[in-house]
């Protein structure tokens, strides 16, 4: 139900924003007049935007028309605003994507690379760092008596893998905890488990740097109980009714920023990573996330909102 609260206030936004007119909409060559790209914000980091301000100026300038970017906390959201053609494109988790993917076709153009590879992260399930859960043992000798926290239904980190985990080990997050609950943000997860309102969470390996950076955690205020294999980084995605030679072009602008402006992209990578020398855009293929299929068709009764 909150999910779908969320949905829809992301979608009135949306319609606020384009009025009468959609700015969604593409002409008779499946060209838009203004670029819409919605972009999953997930946590309040200052930073990220400044960064997306800077990409969506280059863009408009190596595409030659407007763009706007809409930032929303809600990952379902951005799916009902692709599939409603009330975006063009859309940078979203990878999870997101194969829910999205389910029920209309996307086409991926561009991921986070290292070295000429795709990017990995990973997911993380975590505990109070001064409690008494100090291993997933401890979560299943407990479970019963603990409460849960997922992020968001359409998060990789924060729901997908974490659940998939779970379920491999006998525990059914929907009936083996005292509680599961989704947080709404990655932020929200980690902080609710470090001021003990929440037993057990879920996020994503990123967070952390961040949050701690930014001094909303200090060194031993969360204990790691589980750690996910690498998960590839998330597609920037667009529709398929756009004109194929026009993604071209969006495709390759991402790609010249690599080395027209390394700098936009050297400042987005600094907020998560130390390490940016060989971090850029790479082509990003529908195959990535076959593994996250194939994760997701494995989970009986999964929800995706």
């Amino acid at each position: 139900m909150k999910a779908c609260i969320a949905a829809l206030l992301v979608m009135t936004a949306l319609l606020s924003l384009t009025g009468c007119q959609n700015k969604g909409s593409v002409d008779s060559n499946g060209v838009p007049k203004t670029l819409m790209i919605a972009v999953v914000q997930t946590d309040n980091v200052p930073e990220i935007k400044a960064v997306r301000e800077s990409v969506r100026d280059y863009l408009q300038k190596k595409l030659g028309i407007p763009v706007e970017m809409i930032f929303t906390t809600d990952y379902t959201g951005v799916i009902e605003a692709l599939k409603a053609n009330k975006v063009h494109m859309a940078d979203m988790p990878p999870f997101a994507y194969v829910i999205a993917t389910r029920t209309m076709k996307l086409t991926p153009i561009v991921t986070l690379g290292n070295n000429g590879q795709p990017s990995t992260y990973q997911s993380v399930i975590i505990s109070n760092g001064h409690g008494n859960i100090k291993s997933m043992d401890d979560v299943k000798a407990r479970s019963k008596s603990l409460s849960l926290c997922f992020v968001d239904p359409a998060s990789t980190s924060g729901h997908l893998i974490p659940r998939a985990y779970l379920n491999s080990i006998g525990l059914n997050p929907d009936t083996a905890f005292k509680q599961t609950i989704f947080a709404g943000s990655h932020l929200t997860s980690v902080l609710s488990v470090k001021s003990g309102k929440i037993d057990v969470g879920c996020t994503s390996s990123f967070v952390f740097k961040i949050m701690t950076e930014k001094k909303l955690i200090k060194d031993g205020d969360i204990r790691t109980l589980w750690t996910s294999d690498p998960i590839v980084s998330q597609p920037i995605v667009v529709r398929t009714d756009l004109n194929s030679a026009f993604v071209k072009r969006i495709q390759r602008a991402y790609l010249d920023m690599n080395t027209e402006h390394p700098e936009i992209l050297k400042a987005y990578i600094k907020i998560f990573l130390k390490d940016t020398a060989k971090r850029t855009y790479v082509i990003a293929k529908d195959s990535y996330y076959d593994g996250l299929r194939k994760i997701a068709s494995g989970i009986k009764d999964l929800k995706s909102n």
